[in-house]
C-alpha cells in the first residue's frame, strides 16, 4: 500500500467523526485520530474503528495546530517510512477518489509540497450561512498560496518547517504554507472533489464568530509576516481597518460640522458590495443571488472581523494568550471548518 497516513483532528464530533474515518480508512496505512477534550466518546469510536489516538493534554491550550502536529508526530512513530500525510477535520468526509489523486499529483511533481482539491458544504441548503462557506471553498484551481485544514503534505517538506505553529488559533493553514512557500515549495488546489464538510452554522451569531476569527488570524498573520516581502494579509487587515473603522467614523464625526453631508461617505459600502457582486458574478461559477448574498457578507463581515483583530493586539500588548474563537456549539477546535 501506499506510504501515506491520515491525521484527523476533533472534539464531541460524534457521528461526523466515523464519517470521516470511515471515509478514509482502508486507502491510508496509518490513521490517526486527535482528540482535544471530547465527551461524547469519540476517542472510543475512533479507537473501534482501527484509529491511533491521540488525547491532548488539558493543561495545554488547544489549538488546531497544535492537535496537527500531534497527530503527525505519532504517524511517525507508528510508521516512519510514511511519506505522504492527508489531514482532515473530524467533520468532514474525505470524497472517494481523493486520497488516490493527491497521491498521484505529490509523486508526480516533487517540487509540491501541499495538494488540496474542492471541499463542499455538505447540507449547503441547510441555511444561508452554511452556503457562504462552500462558496468561499471553491477557490480557484491551480498554483496558489495557501491551502485549508484538508490537504495531503508532503511528510518532508512538512517537517522542514516545523510544522505548524501551535501557538496560532486560527490561520494556521496559509502560514505554513508561507513557511512552505519561502522554502521553494509550490502549493496545488486541483481541479478534483477532496472532502464533504458540515458545518451547523445556522444563526448569524456563529457567522459573525467565524468573522471574527479570521480576522483575528489577518492580524495575527500581518503581525508575524507583515514586513516580510509577500506582505501577508497585510492588505487584507487595512481593508478591515479602513471598512470597519475609520470610514464609518469619519463620516460621524464629520456630520455635525458638514451638515450631514459627509454621511455620503456611507454610500461606499453599497458600492463596495456591488463591486463584489460583479467581480464574482463573473469569475465564479455562482447565480445573481449567490453572489449578491456573497458580496454583502464579504462587506459585512469587516465588523466581527475588526473586532477579532482588535481582540489579537489586545492579547498581544497585555501578553495574554488568544483563546479559542468558536463557532459551533460543538466546541470543534477545527479551525479551517
Amino acid at each position: 500500500m501506499k506510504q501515506i497516513g491520515l491525521v484527523a483532528i476533533g472534539r464531541n464530533e460524534g457521528q461526523r467523526l466515523r464519517q470521516c474515518l470511515v471515509s478514509a480508512t482502508d486507502k491510508v496505512v496509518r490513521v490517526v485520530y486527535v482528540d482535544s477534550g471530547s465527551t461524547d466518546g469519540s476517542l472510543e469510536l475512533a479507537r473501534s474503528l482501527g484509529a491511533h489516538t491521540v488525547e491532548l493534554d488539558l493543561s495545554i491550550p488547544f489549538t488546531a495546530a497544535r492537535a496537527r502536529n500531534e497527530g503527525f508526530a505519532r504517524l511517525l512513530e507508528l510508521a516512519p517510512d510514511i511519506e505522504f500525510v492527508q489531514f482532515v477535520d473530524g467533520d468532514c468526509e474525505v470524497v472517494d477518489g481523493w486520497i488516490d489523486r493527491a497521491h498521484r499529483e505529490l509523486t508526480a511533481s516533487p517540487d509540491v509540497a501541499a495538494v488540496c482539491g474542492r471541499r463542499r458544504e455538505r447540507y449547503p441548503k441547510a441555511s444561508i450561512y452554511n452556503q457562504l462557506c462552500d462558496i468561499e471553498w471553491d477557490t480557484p484551481i491551480g498554483e496558489t498560496k495557501a491551502c485549508g485544514g484538508d490537504s495531503m503534505m508532503r511528510a518532508t517538506a512538512f517537517q522542514q518547517v516545523e510544522g505548524f505553529n501551535p501557538a496560532l488559533i486560527a490561520g494556521e493553514e496559509p502560514e505554513l504554507c508561507l513557511r512552505l512557500r519561502q522554502k521553494d515549495w509550490k502549493i496545488l488546489r486541483l481541479d478534483a472533489e477532496m472532502t464533504l464538510h458540515d458545518a451547523q452554522m445556522t444563526s448569524f451569531a456563529q457567522w459573525w464568530k467565524r468573522a471574527q476569527r479570521a480576522g483575528h488570524a489577518y492580524a495575527e498573520g500581518a503581525w508575524m509576516h507583515g514586513s516580510e516581502p509577500e506582505r501577508h494579509w497585510v492588505k487584507e487587515t487595512q481593508s478591515t481597518w479602513f471598512w470597519g473603522l475609520v470610514l464609518p467614523v469619519l463620516a460621524l464625526t464629520m456630520a455635525w460640522p458638514t451638515k450631514g453631508w459627509s454621511l455620503l461617505i456611507l454610500s461606499g459600502y453599497p458600492l463596495a458590495t456591488y463591486r463584489t457582486y460583479n467581480y464574482y458574478l463573473k469569475h465564479r461559477d455562482l447565480t445573481t443571488q449567490e453572489a449578491a448574498i456573497y458580496a454583502f457578507s464579504c462587506v459585512l463581515a469587516k465588523f466581527p472581523q475588526l473586532q477579532g483583530q482588535i481582540q489579537f493586539h489586545q492579547h498581544r500588548l497585555l501578553g495574554q494568550q488568544s483563546k479559542l474563537i468558536e463557532y459551533k456549539t460543538t466546541n470543534s477546535i477545527n479551525s479551517a471548518s
